[in-house]
Formats: structure tokens, C-alpha cells, sequence
């Protein structure tokens, strides 16, 4: 089956225009469980799992490129990104963890650029497991799962899923951020002592 080489790119783009849809339908009604906040919630989880779909599709019919190395992060970083802040103007997460993910995110995007002449900066192994705990947390903090139960012990697991979920996002985020830069100031100066 012939797969048209642009295929991966497009739906990368197509997460990343997600982004703007998904925030006005977080912010619409206020954070309220209702209607618009699953639906908030579905697109997210949608468009987040489309990482997996145009890597795949990539790999599979060998039509990897340095764009797609270049966008599919960035895409990431946006959907997960616009999620942090909407959650945070919602005060459902502590300013604090989202400036830290942003920081981590925006600085290791504008490092990309930087070096795009020279190298594609792909993800690495614990980019990818940060996008998956995001991905994870920040989908149990979207869906407004408290809503289903008055129910303590339910009330409670919630609770616990969402901190222990995001407390691992939080920590392979900077986590991943210093391995990015161990491993290019590790290759940096390997490129410098070859003659």
C-alpha cells in the first residue's frame, strides 16, 4: 500500500492545530465537569495519541524525515503545554509545576532551533517515557473523573492517581531535560577532540 510521504508530518500538524480547540473547549465553561470538559478531555487524549501514529507510520514505510524529527516534539509540547496552562488557569494545578514543565519544554524547543543547521536533536528514550507520563497525568487531570462519585473512598483514588500520575510527569520532565543536556555536552565535546 502506497502511503504518501508527507502522511506522518500532516497529522503532526494536525495535533498541533488541536491545541487551540482543546483549550477553548477547557476554558469555556470554567473547568466544569460537564459536556465541554469531556469533550476538552477526549480531544486531548486523542490528539495526544496521534504521537504514536505518525511515528509509526514513519518507521513502518520508511519515510522518516528531519522535519517530522523536528515537529513531532514540538507538537507534543504544545498540546501538553496548552493542557499545563488551561489546568493552572483553572487553579486545578499549581502554577509552580507548570512553569517548571515549560521552562524544561521551551528550552530544550529553543535548543532545536539553535542547532538545527548542524543536527536534528530527536527525541531520546526519556523524552519519549516524559511524553507518556504527561501524557497519562495530565489526561486523569482532564477528565473530570471526581464527578462521577460523591463516594469518599472514590473522591480519594482520584485524588491519588492525579498526584502520584503528575508527581512522575513532573519528575521525568526534569529529568529528561538533563539528559538532554548531558548528552549534547557529551557529544559537543567528542565533535571537538576528533582531529
Amino acid at each position: 500500500m502506497a502511503v504518501h510521504p508527507q502522511l506522518p508530518n500532516a497529522i503532526t500538524i494536525a495535533r498541533i492545530l488541536c491545541a487551540p480547540v482543546f483549550l477553548w473547549m477547557l476554558l469555556a465553561d470554567g473547568g466544569a465537569g460537564g459536556g465541554l470538559r469531556w469533550a476538552a478531555a477526549v480531544v486531548f487524549i486523542v490528539a495526544i495519541a496521534t504521537d504514536g501514529v505518525d511515528g509509526y507510520i514513519a518507521r513502518r514505510y520508511e519515510i522518516v524525515s528531519d522535519l517530522g524529527k523536528l515537529l513531532d516534539p514540538i507538537a507534543d509540547k504544545v498540546l501538553t503545554g496548552v493542557a499545563f496552562v488551561g489546568l493552572s488557569i483553572l487553579g486545578e494545578l499549581d502554577w509552580w509545576v507548570t512553569v517548571v514543565v515549560l521552562v524544561r519544554e521551551i528550552g530544550i524547543t529553543v535548543y532545536r532551533f539553535m542547532v538545527v543547521s548542524d543536527h536534528v536533536l530527536a527525541a531520546a528514550w526519556m523524552g519519549k517515557l516524559k511524553t507518556v507520563a504527561q501524557a497519562i497525568a495530565l489526561s486523569i487531570a482532564l477528565l473530570p473523573l471526581a464527578s462521577l462519585s460523591d463516594a469518599d473512598a472514590w473522591q480519594t483514588t482520584v485524588w491519588w492517581a492525579g498526584t502520584v500520575t503528575m508527581t512522575i510527569a513532573v519528575i521525568l520532565t526534569i529529568a529528561s531535560g538533563i539528559d538532554y543536556v548531558v548528552s549534547e555536552v557529551r557529544g559537543a565535546r567528542a565533535k571537538r577532540s576528533r582531529p
